[in-house]
């Protein structure tokens, strides 16, 4: 799974303030074409909430386990999770957008986030991501350890 081993690599260029309102315009043009609901954080993740979960809480310790599918902006698919096989990791092992967007959030959570490289893989490519990709999850918490 490629989100595990993302944490070891970082993001590994500093983009400029023009970098990141590329970034923005790019996903905030998306989002609206599709017709999502997204909301940006400070940092410039953008998340739909689309179930908010009821059961434990995701904390800097937890373990995780998601079911999830990537996808670039024109669709392919880059990475998912089996149906039925979540991907187990700590909180603190997976890629800075997804750890930002499930702090706090519960067992049972549905979210949907756009994720812009400083806060994924950044200027390196890796696997079927390329460099400087802008990434869109749909993701589940199906359980918090």
């Amino acid at each position: 799974m490629l989100l595990t081993t993302i944490a070891l690599l970082g993001a590994c260029k500093t983009y400029s303030e023009d970098d990141k309102n590329g970034f923005d315009q790019k996903i905030s043009s998306y989002a609206a074409k599709k017709g999502w609901n997204v909301s940006k954080t400070d940092s410039g993740l953008f998340i739909e909430q689309l179930n908010e979960g009821d059961g434990e809480e995701v904390q800097y310790e937890s373990i995780v386990f998601l079911q999830y599918k990537g996808k670039l902006l024109s669709g392919k698919t880059v990475d998912q999770s089996l149906p039925g096989k979540p991907l187990e990791s700590k909180l603190n092992g997976l890629i800075a957008g997804f750890q930002e967007a499930l702090l706090g959030q519960k067992k049972g959570a549905k979210m949907r986030l756009i994720i812009p490289p400083q806060l994924g893989y950044g200027d390196e490519a890796y696997g079927k991501i390329p460099a400087n990709s802008i990434l869109v999850f749909e993701l589940e918490v199906v359980d918090v350890k």
